[in-house]
């Protein structure tokens, strides 16, 4: 966004959409890689297990260290919100991101289910993966929030149709608050209640 474009907009915060998809992917794989290790399949559960380890810590690292030139560029780049933006609530946020890739969300357990019957477990895991690479990923926005003493926002309007992308090529700038601002602590959790008081 062009620095004189001072128009008020809705904001979400950028922690809390790379965050918002954790849980969903997680769970997902945890019971896809549960059900899979009960099915023998080609290779068998040993195997399986082992390429799906694999592929967990493989998926966690590329999903947590992919596009961070760009979200730190963005950041380094951010101005301060207006007094008129409008701060999306952490629960609006996850609500538009899961809802944008439920299906997407379905296909991938269904895949991961599918794929127990050539390696157990395997798909399962590397599901899990993705999740906990968006954990890692929204902890390292918030160690860099911490650092700036700055919540990092983007607008809503720049987001993807499925309400995630938050470092995509339509972002042209993050916007900035206070630490304290909106009711997500840095990296994209819950605040806590003693903090809002």
């Amino acid at each position: 966004m062009a620095r004189g474009d001072r128009r008020a907009q809705g904001l979400a915060r950028v922690a809390v959409v790379v965050r918002a998809g954790t849980a969903p992917m997680w769970w997902l794989g945890v019971v896809a890689a549960g059900v899979g290790v009960l099915v023998p399949g080609l290779t068998g559960r040993r195997i399986g297990v082992m390429a799906g380890a694999a592929l967990f810590i493989v998926a966690a690292a590329v999903v947590a260290l992919v596009r961070r030139k760009r979200y730190t560029a963005l950041a380094r780049a951010a101005t301060r919100a207006g007094r008129h933006d409008v701060l999306q609530d952490r629960a609006v946020t996850v609500r538009a991101w899961r809802r944008g890739h439920r299906w997407w969300l379905l296909l991938a357990f269904a895949a991961a289910l599918g794929s127990a019957f050539a390696l157990p477990a395997a798909g399962g895991m590397l599901l899990a993966g993705c999740g906990a690479g968006l954990r890692l990923k929204a902890a390292w926005l918030g160690r860099l929030e911490r650092t700036e003493d700055a919540l990092l926002w983007v607008r809503v309007d720049w987001l993807a149709g499925n309400g995630g992308r938050p470092a995509g090529a339509a972002v042209k700038a993050y916007r900035s608050t206070g630490i304290a601002a909106g009711d997500a602590a840095p990296g994209g959790a819950r605040r806590r209640a003693a903090a809002l008081v």
